[in-house]
């Protein structure tokens, strides 16, 4: 695993330890330049070890490659996180993809495979990995999933993603109820559509974009900086005695 040489000059001692996996990119890389402008050490997670380096090189943060999907590159990562800091205090999984679209009944089974194993089964290793770590460091912990609304309201031709959505919140339920005991918080935020480089061909479409959203009561997509809040907040002392939630941001489109 890569890493900086320093980091960044305004963590503190009493700084938390903070794991964004997803990093080098989108709503992962606006989430952990918040965390690190707050003061926190925060390490760059990606399964792009040039990605991570540049975006955390630009944030004055950690880097680390990991491919969530994998056990024995998770249980590595979280082995090499322990030697090199002690407890990490939060995890945001927000690694996530869609990896391509279509009706069901013709959808690759390749790429349903790739959506499970990164949206599903990475969240889940990391959970696990993540979980049990700090539960045995007696950390007083969150973890933080990024979701989506689509696990409540189905797209057309998203439902693989969107049924990946819906076990990330099923299974932020469940490490809710099971962590709670060690003092570890398990929340989720569940973003609408979101100005990243994912959604990128979509939003440069005129007639696309304006059909989406027709559907969002406050009259457009969201922007990156609209969804990191919700995620700083759950990770927060603020959100102390909030557990098992997955918060939507979606300009009230569930509502819809």
């Amino acid at each position: 695993m890569t890493r900086t040489s320093q980091p960044s000059p305004a963590t503190s001692p009493a700084a938390r330890t903070v794991v964004v996996t997803g990093g080098a990119s989108g709503i992962g890389t606006g989430i952990a330049e918040a965390f690190s402008e707050a003061g926190e050490r925060v390490v760059v997670a990606d399964v792009s070890a040039a990605g991570a380096k540049s975006a955390a090189a630009g944030m004055g943060a950690e880097h680390g490659e990991v491919d969530i999907g994998d056990a024995a590159s998770v249980d590595a990562f979280v082995a090499d996180l322990e030697n090199r800091f002690g407890a990490v205090d939060v995890l945001v999984n927000n690694a996530g993809l869609a990896g391509g679209g279509g009706p069901l009944v013709e959808l690759d089974v390749d790429v349903f495979d790739t959506c499970v194993r990164v949206n599903f089964r990475g969240t889940f290793l990391m959970t696990r990995a993540m979980g049990a770590h700090m539960a045995r460091h007696g950390t007083r912990g969150a973890i933080v999933n990024i979701s989506s609304i689509g696990s409540r309201q189905p797209t057309p031709g998203l439902g693989h993603y969107e049924a990946t959505k819906a076990a990330v919140d099923a299974l932020t339920r469940s490490a809710a109820i099971e962590l709670a005991a060690h003092g570890i918080r398990v929340n989720a935020v569940a973003p609408g559509p979101v100005y990243t480089p994912m959604t990128a061909g979509f939003a440069s479409n005129d007639e696309a974009r304006t059909a989406w959203e027709a559907r969002i009561p406050l009259g457009s997509i969201a922007q990156i900086a609209d969804v990191v809040p919700a995620v700083a907040f759950l990770a927060s002392d603020d959100a102390r005695h909030i557990t098992g939630v997955s918060l939507p941001v979606d300009g009230g489109q569930l509502l819809t």
